[in-house]
């Protein structure tokens, strides 16, 4: 019982490390991508997501520009209508597909320690900086 009780109190006092997701928190903000679950950043691109006014969404998906809108509800977040540049770029091609399927994926999102975690389920797929 004790070991139940002190696992408990672990678990409260991690929870309370993640900030909840406010649409306004998210309003006009910029974010670069740090981590992509299962894959190696390329060096010489960047991922971007940006977040305007009314949660619509763009950035750079290292070779190509997209969009979409993201939908905040009962603490879920979803990227819907995700919409895409088609250049072809051999060097991130594969960075890129991942990092795409990533977005479409995500069901959740939270912020630890000032980062934006976009998760699958319970699995973080996609880790942003913020940019100022």
């Amino acid at each position: 019982m004790r070991r139940i009780i002190i696992l408990g109190i672990i678990i409260c006092l991690f929870s309370s490390c993640l900030e909840k997701i406010d649409p306004k928190s998210l309003t006009n903000t910029n974010w670069q991508l740090t981590e992509l679950t299962g894959k190696t950043l390329p060096v010489n691109a960047m991922a971007t997501l940006n977040f305007a006014e009314d949660l619509k969404f763009s950035g750079k998906s290292f070779c190509n520009n997209y969009g979409g809108q993201a939908v905040i509800e009962n603490k879920k977040v979803s990227l819907k209508n995700v919409f895409g540049t088609k250049m072809f770029c051999q060097e991130t091609a594969s960075e890129e597909n991942a990092f795409l399927s990533a977005l479409n994926e995500t069901s959740s999102a939270k912020m630890v320690d000032g980062k934006l975690h976009l998760l699958k389920g319970e699995e973080t797929i996609l880790i942003f900086t913020k940019v100022n």
